[in-house]
């Protein structure tokens, strides 16, 4: 289940600095760093815990399970896992020993999936910023009968996560503020809110997680 090839090792130790630095200025200690790692082979969730970035971020179930497979028991303790794709209900029991947050929950049939395989998980719900029927999320109106029936099932909902627009700064920022609000009016901790291309506005609005792949990896390899 090797994904490509490793970058050059000093190059993302570099890279990782600077983003840490970066991000600090930004945002001080409340903002995590999410290492993308989903593309990529198990070489990058090595590296992601060598320049000690405990989360990292997965997409896929069965990219997921096969490179967890290829790693140790000390490296498996590393990391703590978000997946941060669109999940299918059928595939939660694959990968339900591995991810410890699930940020894309956005229906009821995955919230009543994840609390019969999951009891107990963390959780994030996912809102749509955009009209695009392939990427996942409810709509921001939906969000709080979402929120309310996953805590009822016994789930930790610990945040919103989003995807925000290609748009504007402007449009973006208010995307990301409408998304915020509502994670204040919940008392929500996390808001998973900003990627490289648009991290700056997203830690202003009040991002607590950035997640950031090919900015620290590279570019990952064409399937």
């Amino acid at each position: 289940m090797s994904i490509g090839t490793p970058s050059n090792r000093e190059e993302v130790i570099d890279r990782a600095g600077r983003l840490r630095e970066r991000v600090a200025i930004l945002g001080g200690d409340r903002v995590e760093i999410l290492a993308v790692t989903k593309g990529f082979g198990p070489w990058a969730i090595k590296l992601a815990s060598e320049c000690e970035f405990g989360n990292v971020g997965e997409s896929y179930a069965q990219e997921l399970a096969g490179k967890w497979s290829e790693l140790s028991h000390e490296e498996r303790e590393s990391v703590n896992v978000h997946f941060i794709g669109k999940m299918q209900t059928n595939k939660v029991r694959k990968v339900s020993s591995i991810v410890r947050v699930w940020q894309t929950v956005d229906r009821p049939s995955l919230i009543n999936e994840l609390s019969k395989r999951c009891p107990n998980a963390s959780v994030m719900v996912q809102v749509k910023l955009v009209r695009n029927e392939s990427q996942g999320g409810c709509q921001i109106t939906e969000a709080s009968a979402l929120i309310n029936m996953a805590r009822s099932a016994g789930l930790d909902v610990a945040g919103l996560m989003a995807i925000g627009p290609q748009a504007d700064a402007e449009t973006i920022r208010t995307a990301y503020k409408d998304i915020v609000s509502l994670a204040d009016e919940w008392g929500l901790k996390h808001r998973s809110i900003g990627m490289s291309n648009d991290l700056d506005i997203a830690i202003e609005c009040g991002s607590t997680m950035v997640r950031i792949g090919t900015a620290l990896f590279g570019d990952r390899p064409a399937l």
